[in-house]
């Protein structure tokens, strides 16, 4: 384990961002921008580890298995984020991805810095969701030591589940134990240690990647289409129309029909659409089709 803190790259003072005092606002605003352009080209170098971790959690996905993100402060917050925006977006199960953060549902709004310092909770919080060898679990600490994500991590492995792990340390590596390790090192941060800038950004950004890939992957999306969203609000409403219309070349009042007729469920609107099937049936032939809306408009 890592002693020294200041070693980590996380916790190093910028050299770019001396002085920034001193500087004007605009000054200020130009090197943030500055170090948040390298965020991105970090995220790139890590592309074939997110491409792994995509391939296991999807492969989990497929057993029936979950997706766990845990971690503390920021990290905890952004994987919880993620995580909630599943449901609406790809029309997936609320158990299906879930965030743990340290210190629970309080410290989503409220800083509990404390929570992330005993291994044990995070393990514990892991046997409370009754953690698997089917499921999948990521943990995400920017310092790579936080003793709650790692004693989260250590508890999956010992029940079988797959492991991956994103931080911006790369100090931390040889420490981690995961199967995976994603590491976009974005270098120290503009104001030291605060580490909900860019290291914030890049977990954010490695975090996005995985559940939009994978959920493509499981055929949630079709050509650049999120055909598996459900509409519960208006401006979902009107975007599954637009879909439906995108797809089949009808116009509004049809889709609306077919999204009625297919309780709002755009991929099989438009399925009933193109194979004259109601709903019971476009039901089926996803089934058939790994739920693929492509194969199953194919499908003979």
């Amino acid at each position: 384990m890592i002693k020294d803190r200041s070693k980590l790259t996380t916790e190093k003072r910028n050299a770019r961002s001396r002085g920034i005092d001193r500087l004007s606002t605009l000054g200020i605003i130009d090197v943030l921008n500055r170090e948040d352009a390298r965020v991105a080209v970090a995220v790139a170098r890590q592309r074939r580890a997110i491409a792994r971790a995509v391939d296991v959690i999807v492969e989990r996905f497929r057993r029936g298995g979950r997706l766990f993100y845990v971690g503390a402060g920021t990290s905890g917050r952004l994987g919880v984020l993620d995580a909630s925006e599943c449901p609406p977006t790809y029309g997936t199960p609320p158990a299906m991805v879930q965030g743990i953060i340290a210190g629970g549902r309080r410290a989503l709004v409220r800083s509990i810095e404390g929570a992330e310092d005993r291994e044990e909770d995070g393990a514990a919080a892991l046997r409370r969701k009754r953690v698997r060898a089917a499921d999948t679990v990521v943990g995400i600490a920017a310092c790579g030591i936080t003793p709650f994500v790692r004693g989260a991590v250590r508890e999956a492995q010992r029940v079988g589940a797959a492991t991956i792990f994103v931080t911006c340390a790369p100090e931390a590596r040889r420490h981690i134990g995961a199967r995976i390790i994603i590491s976009p090192v974005v270098g120290p941060e503009v104001v030291t240690g605060s580490t909900r800038m860019k290291a914030g950004t890049a977990t954010k950004l490695v975090l996005n990647m995985l559940t939009t890939a994978a959920m493509i992957r499981l055929g949630k999306v079709h050509d650049n289409l999120m055909v598996d969203l459900r509409a519960t609000n208006a401006k979902l409403r009107d975007r599954s129309q637009r879909i439906v219309m995108e797809v089949t070349g009808v116009r509004r009042p049809r889709a609306k029909a077919l999204l009625k007729q297919a309780r709002g469920w755009a991929k099989v609107a438009i399925l009933m659409h193109f194979r004259k099937v109601d709903f019971e049936g476009a039901e089926r032939l996803l089934d058939k089709c790994g739920g693929s809306l492509r194969a199953a408009i194919a499908h003979r």
